[in-house]
């Protein structure tokens, strides 16, 4: 067996059940707050693109995929984020979600004889950390602290950190904090990575998901600066929140064409090529923005309802983005426990998220006493949420 597996971290869900091991759940409907799965209704006419392309179940679909899809990512990628041309024979490359293109790519670009960083957010998306121990590469981590409103300082990274950083994953609007990246820190890191030539992985898989301002995009930023190449700059994007379609496992990678050649190469090897009919009901997708409009409405309401309802009992602030509440509490495994065994409620504590990390510029574990809530259930049952915490607080 590859012996780097053995380095890797057991995931949040595998931890959470050892937490309750003990516990005896509150006599009631479990409610589930902990994954991040959208429960919102998928759009009709997708289920319907999807049934009407069966007959694809017979073909095997490319690697590269459709050039309609590859058009329509391209399409709404220029519209959304105001640039001027993306080319979709070389800047677009459709993915089976993103969790499998972010672990996949850092396999096809990651240079294990250099004993290279890859730098990432602190809490992060555990995906991140795990391809880059598989990849023969040691995670650097950014601690993201409400002191630094959860976008880390970068500025505190040594200079001899980024002369061996291969890679730096951003993740914006952030998985758990919420917190969006601003134009003038993307502009600052691509000079960065100018200086040091090191890859920009941008997960924007939340980008759909906001109360007022679209969020910026790292392609967006680069066609400000007016590189149009987007060099040393890839974006991840999913339809699994946008859309309420995470069994769809339909995502794309775009931006620096020179990088996506090579990942196209490796992807023909790897075996991920989305089915046919996937793609076809992708397209659909991505050329509706009614239904993302609608969706974001429901996860507005839901914010709206908990901070009215609880905002006295609970420290809850609205994040800039996505659909988390990053709460702070006084013990988070503790007030996990007590949210189970007292209203079968499940929410995730935040040290399940992080690493708790000794470099010189970040000390601890950032997400300790910090709790995930994912407002993923429907409103019906969010409604329930609030009645049961009112009842055991």
């Amino acid at each position: 067996m590859n012996p780097a597996i053995n380095h890797l971290h057991p995931y949040p869900f595998e931890k959470l059940a050892k937490l309750f091991a003990d516990l005896k759940p509150a006599d009631l409907p479990n409610i589930s707050l902990s994954i991040g799965e959208p429960k919102h209704q998928a759009p009709e006419f997708v289920n319907q693109k999807l049934i009407e392309s069966l007959q694809h179940l017979s073909t095997y679909p490319t690697s590269k995929g459709l050039p309609a899809l590859r058009n329509s990512i391209a399409n709404w990628l220029k519209q959304r984020f105001q640039l001027q041309a993306v080319d979709t024979e070389t800047q677009v490359l459709p993915v089976s979600g993103t969790r499998e293109a972010l672990f996949s790519f850092v396999q096809a670009t990651i240079d294990r004889n250099q004993n290279p960083y890859v730098v990432m957010p602190n809490p992060f998306y555990q995906i991140y950390e795990g391809a880059s121990i598989l990849a023969g590469a040691t995670p650097y981590f950014y601690n993201c602290t409400p002191e630094n409103n959860y976008l880390g300082n970068l500025d505190d990274i040594p200079a001899s950190v980024w002369q061996q950083t291969q890679l730096l994953f951003l993740c914006t609007p952030g998985n758990p904090t919420g917190a969006v990246i601003p134009m003038h820190q993307l502009k600052k890191l691509i000079a960065l990575s100018d200086q040091h030539d090191f890859i920009i992985a941008s997960d924007e898989c939340y980008s759909e998901l906001y109360f007022d301002k679209a969020p910026t995009g790292l392609l967006q930023a680069c066609a400000e600066l007016g590189r149009h190449d987007y060099k040393n700059c890839v974006v991840f994007h999913s339809l699994s929140k946008r859309s309420n379609l995470p069994g769809l496992r339909s995502g794309f990678v775009a931006g620096d064409a020179k990088i996506l050649d090579s990942y196209l190469k490796y992807r023909t090897y790897h075996g991920a090529a989305m089915p046919v009919q996937h793609q076809l009901a992708s397209i659909v997708a991505w050329q509706d923005e009614a239904h993302v409009e609608q969706n974001r409405q429901l996860y507005r309401q839901k914010f709206d309802l908990f901070l009215s309802e609880l905002g006295q009992l609970l420290p809850f602030q609205k994040p800039d983005a996505g659909f988390y509440f990053w709460l702070n509490v006084d013990d988070d495994e503790r007030f996990v426990r007590h949210l189970y065994e007292k209203a079968n409620i499940t929410v995730l504590p935040g040290r399940y998220l992080s690493r708790n990390v000794l470099q010189d510029h970040a000390q601890g574990n950032p997400g300790q006493n910090h709790v995930r809530m994912a407002l993923v259930a429907d409103m019906n049952q969010c409604e329930q949420v609030i009645k049961r915490l009112k009842h055991i607080l």
